[in-house]
């Protein structure tokens, strides 16, 4: 009875995951607005954090079926689609309503132009996505969007700005939020495969989820809010394109899987790749600007707000959205 207690407190957690991930927002605004000296401490925090929570969401996916979702040319087309030629298009039409302030206008380029490699993979799997084709699709949307982002800004802002990206904070987040949490779930499983000891850490590093979920919210949003500071006009005049971002790409990314004819789940998991920005990896370019540029990192930072609640709106409505097909449903 004792060792059916923790199972069922994470039964409960998973089936109102919504509320407690939405509870972990509001205890981190609480703590970054009350004590805004644990900030920077914080910060240093989120990689660890975001790197266990993507190991547990590796570990879900056997290897086998994420070297035969590498073949699925349709859905990898899709998805280089929508977050290449779809999303910048969509910023393009907002871009001349953004605030003048070049600042603003970095940040707002930094965060929408770059699609999300981290914990997309956990929202999309918790509506039904298809979280095997993401996880694939995540070391040719990482390259890409290496390759793009100057081009982007170049485009959008001139010469002059174009050369403030990286290439730095995209390899280490590669690393620290790919390659390490992928090779240790993979070797987890093989572990698994032999030992009854391996397949006990991996039931309860799975049960871990939701917990890690709802303590990497509750570390970005503490860590972040104390930057909003003076910077606050500049951030409420960015909220609405982000909301906005939010509502045309749940249209976009279904009418572009679609057009590739993708199931139900990889129909979901191309919209949250598209609506999901890479705010994290994007963060320390925004960090790193000149002093006359600082607010990039606040409108950033703003972001990251905005989607997470997005997120939790997106993993309660898509599936009504994108509703199962009928093979499935029967299933």
């Amino acid at each position: 009875m004792v060792s059916q207690e923790p199972q069922g407190l994470v039964g409960r957690m998973e089936h109102h995951q919504v509320v407690v991930y939405l509870g972990a927002m509001v205890v981190g605004a609480v703590l970054g607005w009350a004590a805004p000296g644990v900030g920077p401490g914080l910060e240093h925090t989120i990689n660890p954090v975001l790197g266990a929570l993507l190991y547990v969401t590796f570990l879900q996916v056997p290897a086998a079926e994420l070297v035969h979702s590498l073949r699925d040319g349709r859905f990898l087309s899709a998805t280089l689609v929508v977050n290449f030629l779809v999303v910048p298009l969509v910023v393009a039409a907002m871009f001349a309503f953004l605030p003048t302030s070049q600042a603003v206008r970095l940040g707002v380029l930094l965060v929408l132009l770059c699609p999300c490699v981290d914990y997309v993979i956990v929202f999309s799997g918790l509506a039904s996505g298809s979280n095997r084709r993401l996880l694939a699709a995540t070391p040719l949307l990482l390259l890409v969007q290496m390759l793009l982002l100057p081009v982007l800004l170049f485009v959008f802002m001139g010469s002059g700005l174009a050369d403030v990206v990286e290439v730095g904070p995209f390899l280490e987040a590669f690393v620290f939020l790919i390659v390490i949490p992928l090779a240790l779930a993979w070797a987890t499983q093989a572990w698994a495969a032999r030992k009854p000891m391996g397949q006990k850490v991996t039931d309860t590093a799975t049960m871990a989820m939701v917990p890690l979920m709802a303590a990497t919210l509750l570390v970005v949003v503490a860590s972040q809010i104390p930057k909003l500071g003076d910077s606050f006009g500049d951030v409420a005049a960015v909220v609405p394109f982000y909301v906005l971002f939010l509502i045309v790409m749940a249209f976009a990314g279904r009418a572009v899987a679609g057009l590739f004819r993708l199931d139900a789940p990889a129909s979901r998991a191309v919209v949250f790749s598209g609506a999901t920005r890479n705010s994290l990896v994007v963060l320390p370019l925004a960090l790193a600007l000149p002093d006359q540029l600082a607010v990039a990192a606040t409108v950033v930072v703003t972001q990251t707000l905005v989607e997470v609640v997005g997120m939790v709106v997106y993993v309660r409505l898509l599936p009504r959205f994108i509703p199962a097909d009928k093979a499935q449903a029967s299933a």
